[in-house]
């Protein structure tokens, strides 16, 4: 028996409009060929679906198991072209993030924010990018936005600039380091350096300063939170390094000083890494679009 939609939906009708007529009227359909198609229909199944010569047209015992069917079967069926629909016009998705910037988790945040209240039907969710190879995933489709400073040049894959910001040298007031107006890299011998829990070649004092320098701090101690981070340097257990974006609130602490990193600074740039096929979707140009704008306030607190 080879059931069609258009089979649920022509029992549907019937039971509801009562009549023929009625239901060729709602399927846009004639009264003919509606009665062509019930009677296809009842042969294929063997049995007969309406009881005849009622008034109004009344279902008999197998019309009502397949109407059940049709009341189950066709939702289902509606809201699945209602999602093929959104995603065809950009207003549904998937948006799975990888972050390869540990400090950019309280960035993020109030974009994500922001962006559900807009997008309520596109499917976000935030994968760690320092646990795997970002970039590849992002290539296999299993992510589909790659926060990250260190843009490559890959077939189908797209680098969308989002802010530039500067890594600075934070240290207690106290800290002998407080006293230069800039911070080079050999600063740092003896030094015990303050960092995310991070491979040096994701950290901007290494790939930046240290290791072209070739410098090594005296100890390294790896902190997750930002905020344990700045704990640390203020009771001068330590020095750090951290985007100026982050530290915006140190500026005003009598605790802590920030210092540019050499006498020009160092300045960097995070990329929305994002499939070449997906840069223009109208929900993925709104994430973008609010990135740029939290970074620019966190800026300019």
């Amino acid at each position: 028996m080879h059931i069609e939609f258009r089979h649920l939906r022509t029992i549907k009708a019937i039971h509801e409009a009562g009549s023929l007529a009625r239901a060729a009227d709602q399927l846009h359909i004639t009264q003919s060929a509606l009665s062509h198609q019930i009677k296809g229909l009842e042969d294929q199944a063997g049995v007969e679906l309406f009881v005849r010569r009622s008034k109004p047209m009344k279902l008999s015992a197998a019309g009502q198991r397949l109407l059940r069917a049709a009341e189950r079967i066709l939702p289902e069926i509606d809201m699945l072209q209602a999602e093929f629909t959104g995603l065809r016009d950009g207003k549904s998705g998937r948006l799975h993030i990888a972050i390869e910037c540990h400090a950019c988790f309280e960035w993020l945040f109030p974009v994500l924010e922001a962006f559900r209240k807009s997008w309520p039907d596109v499917d976000v969710d935030i994968r760690p990018g320092l646990a795997f190879d970002a970039l590849p995933a992002l290539d296999k489709e299993e992510v589909d936005l790659v926060v990250s400073s260190d843009p490559e040049d890959l077939p189908g894959i797209t680098f969308l600039p989002l802010f530039d910001y500067a890594p600075v040298f934070v240290a207690a007031a106290s800290h002998p380091l407080a006293q230069k107006e800039w911070i080079e890299a050999e600063d740092f011998r003896g030094q015990t350096l303050i960092t995310y829990p991070v491979e040096r070649s994701r950290l901007d004092i290494f790939s930046q300063l240290l290791t072209p320098a070739k410098v090594e701090p005296a100890a390294i101690r790896q902190v997750e939170l930002t905020a344990v981070i700045l704990l640390l340097v203020a009771s001068n257990r330590g020095i750090s390094v951290l985007p100026d974006w982050v530290v915006r609130e140190v500026k005003y602490s009598s605790d802590y000083i920030t210092r540019p990193l050499t006498q020009a600074g160092i300045t960097r740039s995070l990329y929305a890494a994002v499939r070449t096929a997906d840069a223009d979707k109208p929900f993925m140009k709104e994430l973008v679009q609010l990135a740029r704008d939290e970074a620019q306030r966190l800026q300019t607190a």
